[in-house]
């Protein structure tokens, strides 16, 4: 099984590694120290040597920072974990700091005191973080410093040693365009703007760019590797050389010069006597970089990753391969979905079993590599944190006269997948049929959505909320995010949310997924994945617009729907999109699904 159903984090030990930290904090002249989850690269899915966080707060969520002062401390949340976090941070030894209510800068400002010397590990943080940082630390008075040595390196003793897994090439077929022509496209956008390299961090850019993947880090196909591309010349991988087949590394010499990763410092030095003119990316590029860059007499320039939107914009290769991805996984889920239909009443079933269930369907396709994240299988109450995942001391029984909210996806060599279906568990009452229909009307209207070209996610959000609001209704998360080409389920710059992102373009893939949360008693989710279609002219229309193809293949739960609540252009967009469903589905299922396909697909 990909997924562990084990516990993980808990108030048990921070206390204690609080205080060994404030010890070490001491030593190291410092009165504060600020940990982000995240790790170098700012990953989402952290390998378990660089969990530092959840080894010091018991906090295991994706998103979050911790910040130690002298006599108070603080855990950074959103509202997607304030339920997870009540449980599994010590409350008495760390403020909960929702930024949805009170912001980092905020709780800062009120506690840290002139002349503090509050750390900072600048691997760990972006330059523009470490920016942001800086001022809100000036204005109380206090200063930033960055740490040589991370004092949690002496403290946790016991951390896993990092995975050393092999290295694939990822194949052309899939890929669209080889990595020599990507990196030229780099290089020609250097020399033209009169730069002599670029470094990239994000993993995603590194593996997109070369053409490489990796298992790495949990649930994504990263390599841990480092990369720059200088205008002239090969471009520089650094990656340990153990993960290195002779194919592999074959491939890579034809586009690259390879090094070790404790070679890099070397390189950026020599930048630096070069008086080079490095470009980076401030959101994306740790401090680290800009500190060896600067002090060694190079000149930064700050610029977007150049892989990002290239990345972004699924080629034709890729869009074939969601297209393909999706099928074959709508064809696991559905198999999925009518055997937990008829499972449900004959069967004692819990959240961990349904979990490996699922993934047990999208197995047997041979394909699969991995599943996409840890699948949320949330049932009753569970269902309302928005997070959620099964273990084995919250694993809940299915009962009937709840909700049950299944969010998971996989990864296979031709596409990245990422769906939620809610579904009733006998019958359901009329407030969850009133709230699922909600999401569901908001959830129709951000996938027939018509927009012209630079529309950013932040435009049409209120399109998947409307409902909603008028309802007097809300949720707490964004609407989508973006999704990789076998890469990460969560990818930049495109995204659906209140936070502005990038304009939407023709290729890309995000997540359509509104919710509601009763807590205490259910959560609903309904989500597909969405490419950007091109632009195309509207009969009588004045200006081109894009629009959405809904990739994903999963029929909703019509015993949810409120009929009534819904106008018939919605009815029609269901009852076609569950045509839809059976037609490509019905065809490569067996018998008994096929049956039940026919039966959750028919017209309302």
């Amino acid at each position: 099984m990909h997924q562990i159903f084990k516990d993980i984090g808990g108030p048990a030990h921070s206390a204690e590694r609080l205080k060994s930290l404030r010890v070490a904090l001491k030593r190291q002249s410092l009165t504060g120290f600020i940990l982000p989850r995240s790790d170098e690269f700012q990953n989402e899915f952290v390998a378990p040597d660089a969990e530092q966080l959840l080894w010091l707060t018991g906090f295991s969520g994706s998103w979050g920072e911790a910040v130690i002062l002298e006599e108070r401390a603080g855990l950074v949340i959103d509202g997607r974990y304030e339920l997870q976090a009540r449980k599994q941070v010590d409350i008495t030894a760390y403020d909960l700091i929702n930024v949805n209510r009170t912001s980092r800068s905020g709780w800062l400002l009120e506690h840290l005191k002139s002349g503090d010397k509050l750390g900072y590990d600048p691997r760990l943080h972006t330059v523009s973080q470490v920016d942001s940082l800086k001022k809100t630390v000036a204005k109380a008075g206090a200063e930033l410093v960055p740490v040589e040595t991370n004092p949690l390196t002496e403290l946790w003793t016991n951390r896993p040693e990092a995975k050393m897994e092999p290295v694939s090439l990822h194949p052309i077929e899939f890929a669209g365009v080889p990595a020599k022509d990507k990196i030229a496209n780099i290089q020609n956008m250097l020399t033209k703007a009169g730069r002599d390299a670029v470094v990239i961090g994000p993993l995603d850019s590194i593996a997109w760019l070369f053409n490489i993947r990796g298992s790495d880090l949990p649930h994504t196909p990263f390599v841990i590797a480092y990369a720059i591309v200088p205008a002239q010349g090969k471009a520089r991988l650094f990656v340990d050389s153990r993960k290195l087949t002779p194919q592999v590394r074959d491939a890579l010499f034809e586009v690259a010069e390879i090094g070790e990763p404790s070679e890099r410092s070397a390189y950026l030095a020599g930048l630096g006597q070069q008086k080079a003119e490095v470009q980076l990316d401030t959101e994306s590029v740790s401090q680290w970089y800009w500190n060896q860059l600067t002090n060694a007499g190079a000149t930064i320039h700050k610029e977007q990753d150049p892989c990002t939107l290239a990345k972004a914009r699924k080629n034709d290769a890729e869009m074939a391969g969601a297209r393909a991805a999706h099928v074959r996984d709508g064809v696991a889920v559905g198999r999925f979905l009518a055997w937990f239909e008829k499972a449900v009443p004959a069967e004692t079933l819990d959240e961990i079993s349904v979990a490996q269930k699922l993934e047990e369907f999208r197995r047997e396709s041979n394909l699969l590599r991995d599943i996409s994240f840890d699948t949320i299988a949330a049932a009753g109450p569970n269902g309302a944190i928005v997070h959620y995942r099964p273990t084995v001391s919250t694993n809940r029984k299915i009962e009937t006269g709840t909700l049950f909210l299944i969010d998971s996806g996989g990864q296979y060599t031709d596409g990245t997948t990422d769906l939620t279906r809610t579904l009733a568990i006998g019958a359901p009452t009329d407030a969850m049929r009133r709230h699922y229909t909600l999401v569901l009307k908001g959830h129709i209207a951000l996938a027939t959505a018509r927009f012209p070209e630079k529309t950013r996610g932040t435009h049409i959000d209120a399109f998947a909320r409307r409902a909603l609001w008028e309802a007097g209704l809300d949720f707490d998360h964004g609407t989508g995010h973006g999704v990789g080409s076998f890469l990460s389920v969560h990818e930049g710059p495109q995204s659906i949310s209140r936070r502005d992102s990038a304009a939407l373009e023709p290729g890309m893939i995000v997540s359509n997924e509104p919710g509601f949360y009763r807590e205490g008693e259910y959560g609903i989710r309904i989500e597909n994945l969405l490419l950007v279609t091109p632009l195309e002219d509207i009969p009588g229309g004045e200006r081109p617009m894009m629009g959405f193809e809904t990739l994903t293949l999963a029929p909703y739960d019509r015993s949810l729907i409120d009929v009534v609540l819904l106008r018939d252009d919605e009815i029609d967009w269901i009852n076609a999109y569950h045509s839809r469903v059976f037609n490509e589905l019905g065809g490569q299922v067996d018998e008994k699904t096929r049956k039940w396909l026919e039966v959750a697909t028919a017209a309302l």
